[in-house]
């Protein structure tokens, strides 16, 4: 691959093909590098947006990274190894960030990411098929954004335990109002799932300006003269006038830090020689901590095998957030057993409703285990250390078993998993209880911040620029100050929207 380029993006997942498609179309001769398979027609797992068959591990479109949880437990990171990454792999939950996220973002020192510079951005990338035609909608963007109609009776059941408690209706998910419970928007079309490789580069397979090669692994950034000037890959080097990595929370810091950009004991640790030290690669990121809470539904209230598992989602405001929305619920409509094969589930298991805490307090880190680019660091996660962090999980996991327990509910089945009277009474059981279900929602972000100059922890500028290396750039949910408060797929997306502007200079 001794060719010359306009740009190498590296990475051709939920940031980078937007991000390449659109830097194409601006007259840019790019090349989109993919460590995993370039499909031009995606395998059934893939297509399939009723399950999770191709997020499971083995599979060959999943990285399968390693995590810590706390208490030095393991658990394995589902990320998406294909041309399409994550998008191809995930469960289609498709909801923008809020415009309180847009303003943590920008007050950390990056206006350009205010929530006026991204709705055009925001709009431009979406065809909402059900609000399309509203004031701070997208009717014609390449990603379809679709909300389920009807639904099986343990969907109609939760909405009326919503309405029961007195909470709140949201229709509009993307609509950055208060939240509530409303049908969750998703990249899901008649029952396929819409990855970014659909949407963006498919119809753009012949455009003279995007190369996209499979199958190949970027090994490091080459540096010269203090400027990126290509890429080591297991098929050679690559050579651009500019650099950026999409490659996700993980894979972007790895690279740098491959490259030694990062902190300079780790880097010494690993046996990297020093490039430049940024001590925020890898540090103080954050992600949703997750815990499922069980429930029996009654025979045939659950969602069949093929018919999509999720419908509505729960957000709250939880006591003294710092925003709104802090706390989501979402009902899973099918056991995690028929979720991730796409077949029915063993008779008896119960179904799962996640209680995820969208704005935490805590921070994690990347752990670098050596200079070896096929040991991918390991993703620690702080999740709960904070006290107010535990307070507010506690908060979602009484409020999901309070819905659990609604008459509403009651009609399509009933709780289970030990969540007792007497648990939920007392903080210190209730603890127990959460830390031995807690995972996370593989929502990683903030792991090559970007921020101001006088931030010591920003790894890029907001305009995405690595700081130390001309040429280089990040763009994907590494570079967020913190995750945002919903899932972040279609930040991840936003974010690769913006970064063709940011370069195009506008």
């Amino acid at each position: 691959m001794a060719e010359h380029w306009d740009v190498v993006v590296v990475g051709a997942g939920t940031a980078g093909c937007p991000l390449a498609a659109r830097l194409a179309d601006a007259g840019r001769r790019v090349l989109l590098l993919e460590a995993g398979a370039d499909h031009r027609e995606a395998p059934a797992e893939l297509r399939d947006g009723s399950s999770l068959r191709a997020a499971v591990s083995g599979h060959p479109a999943n990285w399968d990274l390693p995590g810590l949880l706390p208490g030095g437990r393991p658990i394995r990171v589902p990320r998406g190894r294909v041309v399409g990454g994550s998008s191809a792999v995930n469960a289609g939950y498709f909801v923008r960030p809020t415009p309180d996220d847009a303003a943590d973002w920008a007050a950390a020192g990056n206006d350009l990411w205010s929530w006026e510079n991204l709705l055009p951005a925001l709009r431009r990338l979406e065809s909402d098929h059900d609000f399309g035609d509203r004031p701070g909608h997208g009717a014609d963007g390449p990603v379809p954004v679709v909300r389920p109609a009807g639904g099986p009776p343990l969907a109609e059941a939760f909405g009326r335990a919503t309405e029961e408690l007195g909470l709140p209706a949201e229709q509009d998910k993307n609509a950055g109002g208060a939240p509530g419970y409303g049908p969750l928007p998703r990249n899901v079309v008649g029952g396929r799932r819409i990855s970014t490789a659909d949407a963006y580069l498919a119809p753009r397979r012949v455009h003279p300006g995007l190369t996209v090669r499979g199958g190949v692994q970027v090994l490091r950034v080459l540096v010269e003269r203090g400027r990126a000037v290509g890429v080591r890959t297991t098929a050679g080097d690559v050579r651009a006038d500019e650099v950026v990595l999409t490659a996700g929370a993980v894979g972007s810091a790895h690279l740098l830090l491959l490259s030694g950009i990062g902190p300079a004991a780790a880097l010494g640790a690993a046996g990297i020689e020093l490039l430049v030290d940024a001590p925020g690669v890898g540090e103080g990121c954050t992600d949703h901590p997750l815990v499922h809470v069980p429930f029996s539904a009654a025979d045939g209230a659950g969602a069949a095998p093929g018919r999509s598992p999720l419908h509505g989602v729960l957000h709250v405001t939880s006591d003294g957030a710092e925003v709104p929305g802090d706390l989501e619920v979402l009902p899973w409509l099918a056991p995690f057993a028929q979720v991730m094969t796409g077949r029915p589930a063993p008779a008896g298991e119960p179904v799962e409703i996640g209680v995820g805490l969208q704005r935490t307090v805590g921070r994690g880190r990347l752990v670098l285990a050596d200079g070896d680019p096929a040991r991918p660091p390991v993703a620690e996660y702080r999740h709960l250390a904070e006290e107010a962090d535990r307070r507010r999980m506690r908060e979602g996991v009484r409020l999901t078993a309070e819905l659990l327990r609604t008459a509403a509910l009651a009609s399509v089945g009933t709780p289970a998993g030990g969540l007792t009277g007497a648990v939920l009474a007392d903080d210190a059981a209730l603890d127990g209880w959460i830390t031995a279900r807690l995972t996370t929602a593989v929502h990683l972000a903030g792991t090559a911040r970007m921020g101001p100059e006088s931030d010591p922890s920003a790894v890029v500028d907001q305009e995405l620029r690595v700081r130390g290396v001309e040429g280089l750039r990040v763009a994907d949910t590494s570079v967020l100050p913190r995750v945002p408060s919903r899932g972040p797929a279609a930040s991840a997306v936003l974010v690769g929207e913006r970064a063709a502007e940011l370069m195009a200079g506008r």
